[in-house]
């Protein structure tokens, strides 16, 4: 066991994004004390506290910093507060400018009903026999990079446009990683999109089914993503991985989390030609902010997926999941995932039983031998 040294970009955001990036941290730290690793973790401003104190929601000392990390970490940004500004001047568009500052093309999003969390599925037990799949999502295309403008026609109305533009080179990029990913799964791969009717889509089936002769060990299956929908709710276990296009991705993505019982458990890695970028998939929930309240996992668990994807280090991505898993078992629960019988309790508690856990899991590797 080699330690490490990487620098590690924080961005807490905006909401309960500080409260769960400083439960990541917590993880962070004591994965380094205990494993002797080295993570240099630096905070810098994104978002609607960066419209705040800046005027702009990616400040370029955000992005030189980012650009320079082995790894970053974001919370989460936007809120109501901002909602008023243009939609070129909201948090979002700073989310938007760093994915394309990093040249960040693909979203990996792996949703998996947790055994400890099966109840609160809501899907019936028989529908929910196994739901562990990834969600490959295009990010640097697609619509929300297309043209848009709004007209004002006469008598004071409008007309809006938005437009989805994919190129073959785009397409292939995206498609060839989502082949690699379902090489190292269980080689299925279903491409979502909705050639009937859309041109972009019809470039996207082809080429994802000219690509397939490259991947001969992975099956390839098409789906219109309104049936790919509903086949999430009917039969989720079908699916090892999805590719979708970045608007498709976005929405099939939210929906796969709801499965698994809540959004705060998701967590997320984009990556491209720049350092991947981590961030739990659930939004800032103001509402929540500072009470307290909010889940940790979805940052905790991209934690893990940061050790294991980036730095190569599967045993310490182990010992953070299983102590999740071991938590959850005991019936810890945050408010957004309690069921009958669990015990609701804060974020911080829940933060302070995953370390406990996590500490005697080292402590038993330690004692019987390295291997969870």
């Amino acid at each position: 066991m080699t330690p490490i040294s990487k620098n590690i970009v924080l961005l807490p955001g905006d909401g309960i994004g500080p409260e769960v990036i400083g439960a990541a941290v917590q993880l962070l730290s004591d994965c380094a004390a205990e494993f002797g690793h080295r993570f240099e973790m630096a905070e810098f401003p994104a978002g609607g506290n960066a419209i705040d104190a800046f005027g702009t929601p990616l400040p370029a000392e955000t992005l030189d910093a980012c650009r320079a990390a082995d790894a970053v970490l974001l919370g989460a940004v936007g809120g109501p507060r901002w909602d008023e500004l243009p939609v070129g001047k909201r948090p979002e568009s700073g989310l938007l400018g760093l994915r394309k500052g990093l040249e960040l093309y693909a979203n990996v999003r792996p949703v998996r009903l947790r055994e400890p969390l099966r109840n609160i599925s809501p899907l019936k037990a028989s529908r929910a026999t196994k739901i562990d799949l990834e969600i490959v999502r295009e990010l640097a295309g697609g619509i929300y990079f297309g043209a848009r403008r709004i007209e004002q026609l006469e008598g004071g109305a409008s007309r809006a446009e938005d437009t989805e533009s994919y190129s073959t080179g785009e397409i292939e990029r995206i498609a060839r990683y989502a082949f690699a990913r379902a090489e190292s799964r269980s080689k299925h791969l279903s491409s979502v999109d909705k050639a009937n009717v859309l041109a972009s889509s019809a470039l996207w089936r082809k080429t994802v089914a000219d690509l397939a002769a490259d991947y001969p060990a992975v099956t390839l299956d098409h789906l219109y993503v309104d049936n790919a929908a509903m086949q999430l709710v009917l039969r989720p276990q079908q699916f090892d991985v999805i590719l979708a296009s970045n608007m498709f991705g976005d929405i099939l993505s939210d929906a796969a989390a709801g499965l698994a019982g809540s959004i705060g458990l998701i967590p997320s890695m984009s990556c491209g030609s720049g350092p991947p970028l981590y961030e739990p998939i659930h939004g800032s929930a103001p509402t929540l902010a500072g009470k307290d309240r909010a889940c940790p996992i979805g940052a905790v668990l991209c934690v893990s997926m940061m050790l294991r994807e980036s730095f190569d280090l599967p045993m310490e991505a182990d010992c953070i999941e299983s102590a999740v898993d071991r938590v959850l078992a005991r019936g810890f629960r945050t408010p957004d995932i309690a069921e009958a019988g669990s015990q609701v309790v804060s974020c911080t508690r829940l933060v302070a039983s995953i370390r406990a856990e996590m500490q005697a899991a080292v402590e038993h590797l330690e004692r019987y031998g390295w291997g969870v």
